[in-house]
């Protein structure tokens, strides 16, 4: 996945983006550069902002000076447990300049590009019954057709326990922000562009009201609180780019390094999932549940369990708070000025979101 490589973590909270060569790499930083000007004063270029990583400028490593990086925020660098997915979006994966050898190259490598108009490139899902991560790399995109598109992406939500409509529905509002701004502009069109979305896979006691308590009665489920245990530790077990004392960085960008996938960060010092009590407490307002979106199935008896998930997945989303999700433009080494709609990109943001709101309604 083109897209991850040459991503290193630098101990400040930035990642480092090795610059492709060009005419891709000074195409992307050039984007930046406009986008991030100090002196910018287009009121869509600020407001694109708000949609991309943070952008600090170059790096070169002191002993690789024509190495050049692209310094950006690590949108992964608050989460716990990121679950990471990145979706390639638009309707065409290759630029208006691409040559007929590269038009064929990318049409063959995903012919339902410009049917579904995104394609996913890569998802790392951690799951809490497990402790673990699953990873999915270029070959599962593309293997989704318009059938099995759905169930494709449904996976990227479900924390291994149960499917986390928070995130769905949280995710939907915030590619439906991006949507909005494409629609207001028509000074760039961007090609083989990604969405980057992160949330929490370590759920969080989120409260969550039943819309009608006697589906929870009828079901033989005890009214009151189901309250999850203490949060792991985590550690992310990375490589990173030392820094010395005086604030100088160490060159340690070795090649092999530079193919590090920002995805895979490895997560250690597990510790046990404490049990998980259920405690009735009768109550005259309405029910809420406390959950963690997700249940220790083995400190569950019986038949409680399926009873619950029923419960849980009959949630509706507006009475969660809304989750801990990122939704974050990338890879800009094809984005054109123009003086159109980008409507192939819309097209795809459009059919992700109609996607995401049947997952979310089924």
């Amino acid at each position: 996945n083109p897209s991850l490589l040459g991503i290193l973590q630098h101990p400040d909270g930035t990642v480092l983006k090795q610059l492709q060569p060009p005419p891709r790499g000074p195409r992307e930083q050039e984007f930046y550069n406009k986008v991030y000007d100090s002196d910018c004063c287009d009121g869509i270029l600020l407001e694109l902002r708000e949609y991309l990583p943070k952008y600090f400028g170059v790096w070169s490593p002191p002993t690789a000076p024509n190495d050049i990086y692209l310094k950006l925020e690590d949108v992964t660098r608050k989460f716990n447990k990121p679950c990471i997915m990145d979706v390639k979006i638009g309707q065409k994966s290759y630029d208006p300049y691409a040559s007929a050898e590269k038009i064929q190259q990318q049409v063959s490598k995903y012919p339902l590009m410009e049917e579904i108009g995104f394609l996913v490139l890569g998802m790392r899902v951690y799951h809490m019954s497990s402790d673990s991560y699953e990873t999915q790399n270029q070959h599962y995109g593309r293997s989704l057709t318009k059938e099995t598109v759905k169930d494709g992406i449904s996976k990227f939500f479900h924390s291994g326990y149960c499917l986390r409509k928070d995130v769905v529905a949280a995710s939907i509002q915030k590619v439906e922000k991006i949507l909005e701004w494409f629609e207001g502009q028509t000074q760039l069109n961007f090609y083989a562009s990604s969405l980057l979305f992160v949330y929490e896979g370590l759920c969080q006691a989120t409260t969550m009201q039943l819309s009608d308590v006697t589906l929870a009665e009828k079901r033989g489920v005890p009214k009151g609180l189901l309250s999850g245990g203490d949060v792991l530790e985590y550690n992310n077990n990375i490589h990173v780019i030392n820094s010395t004392e005086n604030g100088k960085i160490e060159a340690s960008v070795s090649k092999g390094l530079s193919k590090f996938y920002a995805l895979h960060k490895k997560a250690y010092s597990k510790r046990h999932h404490s049990q998980l009590s259920l405690k009735v407490e009768n109550s005259e307002q309405d029910n809420v549940w406390k959950s963690n979106s997700c249940i220790t199935q083995e400190h569950l008896n019986g038949n409680v369990l399926p009873q619950l998930e029923k419960v849980f997945y009959h949630m509706p989303a507006e009475t969660k708070e809304s989750a801990n999700v990122e939704v974050r433009m990338i890879d800009f080494a094809h984005v054109f000025p123009s003086n159109t709609k980008d409507e192939g990109y819309i097209y795809g943001l459009k059919n992700l979101i109609t996607v995401l709101q049947n997952i979310l309604d089924n």
